[in-house]
């Protein structure tokens, strides 16, 4: 699709928006549908081939446009244009791919009953509407900053019904996907990238239109917030003023979901002006962290709750997909320990060592962008988080994309992660990885032993000294 005409791509991604607004209403992530589907029981089911076949093909034609565009975008108001039009369809269908928001709208009720989500499963009060949850997290303490606890409680006793919650929720995400929308293109004039190429890439994804907008995701506001923290810091660097409102957004976005404060030691290099030095990291990039510590702090506080979203946060590992590379490479150990006669259960061991390496990584890419482009850094950052993390959810690549799609100069890498990464949900929820762990676990730990061996080959390459005549 590398020729396609700009306005023929439009209209192409608006045909495969709507057909997924189709698959939504027949057979999306519904109050009333089966909690345990498998691939095979949602095709014999009612309708089932003209959902998947809805399903396949307009994502498909969302995600063939955009990947079309991704280097050639005409300018950034058509870029904005096209999204508004692709998301109209799906801001209108029922939940797509995901039943998270319901389970937001249980632990909304939670709070507003007086239940600490983080000490206590939504099966405690219980929630009104605890049918539509899937039995893995009704026990389990809500994994969600205290802010959109918060916000959960406020939404549910203004609306009083799952319909009208739902509702609230979208808007919600649509807002924070128009605080994207504002954000990015300062970021990324200031990173020296297309503002148009940075909008499609970021906002075009069929990942966004499915998973923001159709599905609600809280990931929508976080992303928005720490896209806004990131533009005012490298707008405005070294003003206190700036920094401090750049802090303050950062720390918004981890009270959503904690995983935004990985971006917050890179933000304070980019608040930097002139070269790197301890003091000017302190007295420039001290409001940016203060700031973002201060907010995570208040709002926990004010909300009258602790740190427990830590244990949820733990819990997420209760999940075993193989598009985690640390978990797929424990899956395929036991399965080649099984000819053998041996039962191994290697996922705490490759998961904690996936945890190790993230945790040098992040350290290592600090400390190399104090001498180089701490935005760009804080994208790898964000991307080597959900690479490591011991669970994967397609929408979590949104987080790395965002900032990736304003700081990158090239888009190959990122983007086809993107795109595979469309594929894996059905519409009502199922994960294509929880039935493909056989063929899927083999493969991603050869994809990981082929990038290692590639890594070390490039270090040994690097320290190779030039050949001179």
């Amino acid at each position: 699709m590398s020729g396609v005409p700009h306005h023929l791509a439009r209209w192409t991604g608006l045909a495969g928006s709507t057909l997924l607004a189709v698959a939504a209403f027949l057979g999306g992530a519904l109050p009333g549908s089966p909690l345990r589907p498998t691939p095979v029981s949602i095709w014999q089911g009612p309708r089932g081939p003209l959902v998947i076949a809805a399903w396949l093909v307009g994502t498909a034609l969302m995600a063939g446009a955009w990947w079309a565009l991704r280097e050639r975008v005409p300018s950034t108001r058509w870029a904005l244009v096209t999204v508004g039009l692709w998301l109209l369809p799906l801001l209108i269908a029922p939940p797509l791919e995901s039943r998270d928001v319901y389970a937001y709208a249980c632990q909304g009720a939670s709070y507003a009953a007086g239940i600490n989500p983080y000490e206590q499963g939504v099966s405690a009060l219980p929630c009104p509407w605890l049918d539509t949850i899937s039995y893995i997290w009704r026990d389990t303490p809500a994994p969600y900053g205290p802010l959109f606890v918060v916000l959960s409680g406020a939404v549910v006793k203004a609306t009083g019904s799952l319909t009208a919650a739902i509702v609230v929720f979208r808007l919600i995400a649509v807002a924070g996907v128009a605080l994207t929308a504002v954000s990015l293109p300062v970021l990324a004039r200031r990173a020296g990238v297309p503002a148009g190429r940075a909008v499609w890439l970021a906002l075009a994804c069929p990942l966004v239109a499915v998973h923001l907008v159709s599905g609600a995701h809280n990931d929508a506001l976080m992303v928005g917030l720490l896209v806004a923290g990131l533009a005012v810091i490298a707008s405005r660097p070294g003003r206190t003023g700036p920094l401090l409102a750049g802090g303050v957004l950062l720390g918004l976005a981890a009270a959503i979901k904690v995983t935004a404060l990985v971006v917050v030691p890179f933000a304070a290099l980019a608040a930097i002006v002139g070269g790197y030095s301890v003091r000017a990291l302190i007295r420039h990039g001290g409001w940016v962290v203060g700031g973002a510590v201060a907010v995570v702090a208040g709002v926990t506080f004010a909300a009258g709750l602790d740190f427990g979203w830590v244990g949820g946060l733990a819990r997420g590992g209760d999940v075993i997909a193989w598009t985690s590379p640390s978990t797929a490479v424990g899956q395929t150990v036991g399965y080649l320990a099984v000819p053998f006669g041996g039962h191994v259960d290697a996922l705490p061991a490759t998961r904690g060592i996936g945890m190790a390496v993230l945790a040098l990584l992040l350290v290592w890419l600090w400390w190399r962008a104090r001498t180089r482009e701490p935005l760009w850094h804080a994208a790898l950052a964000l991307a080597a988080t959900v690479a490591l993390a011991p669970l994967y959810h397609p929408w979590y690549w949104i987080w790395p994309l965002a900032v990736l799609a304003a700081t990158a100069r090239r888009t190959g890498w990122f983007t086809v992660v993107a795109l595979i990464s469309s594929f894996l949900v059905l519409p009502d929820g199922t994960g294509l990885p929880r039935f493909t762990k056989s063929v899927g676990a083999p493969l991603m730990t050869l994809l990981v032993i082929v990038l290692v061996i590639w890594l070390v080959r490039s270090a040994r390459a690097a320290r190779q000294p030039v050949a001179t005549d």
